[in-house]
């Protein structure tokens, strides 16, 4: 599918900074506003007071809009974690989704959205190195604080059209301890404990990764559906 050049309105956030010298970016990560409205949220990316932004925000009848230059850091992430990383920011390009959240009465991400994000995730993937395990919602780097984009985004959507990763057809249940768990979520990105009991910790990171790749139940369950889905990722990103 070729997808024309996205258009994008500009309303400049001041809130960004220096990336790190010689920082590829090598991560796409994606939010919802969690807002009642597209102004209220674009109102706070770009106020000085807030210190929060993103690169693009994204209306849900597809409008598009830049904030911050993708060369800048913006301030979207938080106390954030991916392989080893706490500085996302650094290395990452931040998409924000008008959405209200769980708190507002989160709903599906219109095809018009997500028609918009598709079209701009793919002239970024072309401008940076960023694997399809690279796109990443913010519940993945952070677990304790963040439900986004959440379980009704169309994650399997996106990965149809090489926006990230999804588990295959093939992928099938295995029984795992928690150990292997907490080893294989790892060893995907997450942090995650590594003492083989299934606490709090632990099963914060698991709701996290089941809201992205088995939506259909976030439980914290570490279960054999999981498993399987879980290995065939870790299969797949060799």
């Amino acid at each position: 599918m070729t997808m024309a050049k996205l258009e994008l309105s500009e309303v400049l956030s001041p809130n960004h900074d220096e990336r790190p010298a010689g920082q590829p970016i090598d991560i796409l990560l994606l939010h919802y506003t969690g807002m009642k409205g597209a102004q209220a949220a674009i109102d706070r990316l770009v106020d000085p007071k807030a210190k929060v932004s993103a690169h693009y925000l994204i209306e849900e009848d597809g409008t598009p809009w830049r904030l911050v230059a993708e060369e800048r850091r913006a301030w979207h992430a938080g106390v954030s974690y991916w392989e080893g990383s706490r500085d996302i920011n650094a290395r990452s390009i931040g998409i924000e989704l008008v959405n209200p959240g769980h708190e507002f009465g989160y709903r599906p991400f219109p095809p018009a959205q997500m028609d918009s994000l598709e079209a701009l995730a793919l002239e970024i993937l072309a401008r940076h190195p960023i694997t399809p395990r690279h796109v990443l919602g913010h519940s993945d780097v952070a677990p304790p604080r963040k439900q986004d984009p959440g379980e009704l985004f169309d994650w399997a959507g996106l990965a149809r059209h090489g926006i990230g990763l999804w588990p295959r057809a093939s992928a099938t249940p295995r029984s795992w301890s928690v150990a292997e768990f907490q080893s294989g979520l790892g060893r995907f990105g997450y942090e995650v404990p590594t003492h083989g009991q299934l606490d709090e910790a632990t099963k914060t990171v698991l709701i996290a990764f089941q809201r992205h790749f088995r939506p259909s139940r976030f439980d914290g369950a570490p279960d054999d559906e999981c498993a399987g889905i879980l290995a065939d990722l870790l299969d797949q990103i060799g």
